[in-house]
């Protein structure tokens, strides 16, 4: 029986860094609380990079149905606005029936973009962003953090500098106005019906580092070089622009072996994850969990519905 309209809902995100398991977690969740999930990936959502973004197999989801994952062709542009504007539909006929819906991955801008929404910024002509990304495949990200440095100090202390599509779109924003993209962010929650619950699943350092390791090569043994050989062709394209595609991107190219582009592989992955926890970290909504103590993180969802 669906609830009833005076029902209180509930959005509760499950993040944390790559490979840390939060794919096992939240079908947990989603069975015991009979709910179903919203994937929060920016990479997830496209077609053709299955293995390349760990997108769970059909017969991973144990049933439960898993929304926003391989919609998209690599080609479409796509992002955290984009993504926002996606998720809340889903989720406004998802509560229509469930009094809880799962959200749950690691990309941190995406999650931000549903629960405090994105401030609103300036349009950016097409010719911009494909000169700066001509620059990035010619110079590489260095040179276009050097220029984000000259044109907005500020956010260049706070910004990722290792994801190239955070330091694209601050540095679109820079030319397209002549103003520092820090000047546009003013932070300002977005209202939303329903109250959000934020699970934050971490473990051991060393242990995540090992599960990302055995992660790439399972990979490969599912056949990740073919998957990257597939997509060659839209290398250029700002879905590619991520872990797990660059670096054998560069192998395909010649720039060195297969044997380097699986260290800089799994190194590089490692770096992410240890960005995505930080991202989170700053969260102090985020409440922290072993992603494999599905009790206490139960008890934790009834702690907070109570005391809402």
């Amino acid at each position: 029986m669906p609830p009833s309209s005076d029902t209180p809902k509930y959005l509760i995100v499950v993040a944390g860094p790559t490979a840390v398991g939060k794919t096992k977690c939240c079908i947990e969740l989603a069975q015991h609380l009979r709910t179903e999930i919203i994937s929060a990936d920016a990479r997830q959502c496209y077609q053709g990079m299955a293995i390349g973004t760990a997108q769970p197999p059909s017969a991973a989801m144990q049933g439960v149905p898993h929304h926003l994952i391989n919609f998209l062709p690599v080609q479409a542009p796509y992002n955290a606005g984009m993504f926002a504007r996606d998720a809340l539909k889903i989720l406004e006929n998802l509560l229509e029936r469930y009094c809880y819906v799962l959200m749950t991955g690691g990309s941190g801008l995406y999650i931000q973009a549903v629960c405090q929404g994105l401030d609103t910024m300036p349009p950016v002509s097409p010719t911009i962003r494909a000169m700066l990304n001509k620059k990035l495949q010619t110079r590489g990200l260095p040179a276009l953090a050097t220029m984000l440095a000259t044109q907005d100090p500020a956010y260049y202390q706070v910004v990722d500098r290792a994801n190239p599509q955070r330091v694209i779109r601050a540095l679109e924003v820079c030319l397209a106005t002549g103003q520092p993209y820090s000047t546009f962010r003013k932070h300002q929650p977005a209202a939303r019906p329903f109250t959000i619950i934020k699970i934050g699943l971490t473990r051991d350092r060393q242990a995540l580092y090992q599960r990302i390791n055995q992660r790439v090569e399972q990979m490969l043994d599912q056949g990740l070089i073919q998957e990257v050989m597939a997509l060659y062709p839209y290398r250029h394209c700002n879905a590619l622009q991520t872990v797990g595609y660059r670096e054998l991107f560069g192998y395909l190219d010649g720039h060195y072996s297969q044997a380097e582009a699986i260290r800089l592989l799994k190194r590089n992955t490692r770096r992410y994850a240890k960005r995505q926890l930080t991202w989170f970290g700053r969260d102090p909504a985020m409440h922290w969990f072993h992603p494999d103590d599905g009790p206490s993180i139960l008890q934790h969802i009834q702690q907070m519905t109570t005391a809402s």
